[in-house]
């Protein structure tokens, strides 16, 4: 082999034969499964707002529109990635989960800020809160959003396509916990102003959630170093540990997905030593410490030229 630039694998097994299709399949099913619950759901509550004149339950009901419309996105993305490598996406689709996540980050944000506005209108502009209607329709929401949650929640769990769309049921399962409340409240009290409080209180916890889920996945579609991953160790690591090694440099390392990370680097070797075992020593060395699966790697002799 010449010293010229080298794939640590010498071929294409990390894109093709691993479980990750049959995970992605699994991922695909559980997502379809929650967006029809979700939309179906979403039907009965806006024909119940409607004959009830429940403005609460009929924005309700836009809420899990949003969430619908995101689970969709989430299942177009997941789609998407089993598509194989070609001319125009080399590293093929597996971005389109995480662009999805981030997509689906930002799209509750924003109705948690819908939220907060229509809680403070609400203090100043009551309406009219039919406490009996809402707790049913609240109750029939939080057994299906337990059950889409569970879905969800029994796919991958570092998958941030299926965090994105778990953040969504999660936020009308919390949504449907806090109209159960309000309604028996205003059951048993007549005080309105409990609806829009809990609101409030639910529109926080998922922009937490939110804010966590676009940082993660907006650090990797800006190709930041993957999480855990010190460069500085890398370079110590491969020197201290592989014979030969006299020099390390230009380390990059980026990720496909939250658990498909890819490195490159420029190993410069001594005088003498075989470049196809220093190459096949760094392969080995960056897959078991450091569990990186794929990377690309520039076996040079002489200083390099950049």
């Amino acid at each position: 082999m010449s010293p010229h630039a080298s794939d640590i694998h010498g071929h294409d097994h990390d894109h093709s034969h691993s479980h990750a299709p049959d995970v992605t399949r699994g991922n695909q099913r559980r997502v379809l499964a929650a967006m029809c619950l979700t939309a179906g759901f979403m039907v009965a509550e806006v024909i119940g707002g409607i004959l009830s004149g429940s403005l609460a339950l009929i924005a309700d009901a836009g809420h899990m529109a949003t969430d619908a419309a995101a689970l969709f996105l989430a299942y177009i993305a997941f789609r998407l990635a089993t598509r194989p490598a070609d001319a125009n996406q080399s590293y093929g689709y597996h971005r389109a989960e995480t662009l999805a996540a981030f997509v689906n980050a930002l799209s509750m944000i924003a109705l948690v800020g819908w939220i907060l506005f229509e809680a403070v209108q609400r203090f100043f502009e009551p309406v009219q809160i039919l406490g009996g209607l809402m707790l049913w329709i609240a109750a029939g929401g939080l057994l299906v959003n337990v059950l889409a949650f569970w879905l969800l929640h029994s796919g991958e769990k570092e998958n941030l396509n299926m965090q994105g769309a778990a953040v969504h049921v999660l936020g009308d399962l919390l949504g449907s916990v806090a109209a159960i409340a309000a309604a028996i409240i205003i059951l048993y009290t007549g005080w309105t102003p409990i609806d829009p409080l809990l609101s409030i209180f639910v529109a926080l916890l998922i922009l937490r959630s939110a804010i966590s889920l676009a940082r993660q996945s907006g650090h990797i579609l800006m190709e930041g170093t993957p999480k855990g991953l010190d460069m500085e160790e890398i370079k110590s690591d491969l020197l201290n540990s592989i014979a030969g090694i006299e020099d390390v440099h230009h380390l990059h390392a980026w990720s496909l997905t939250a658990t498909r990370d890819v490195m490159t680097l420029h190993a410069r070797i001594a005088e003498g030593v075989n470049a196809d075992a220093a190459l096949s020593a760094i392969k080995e060395r960056l897959s078991h410490k450091f569990q990186i699966e794929h990377a690309t790697v520039q076996i040079e002799t002489e200083a390099c030229s950049h």
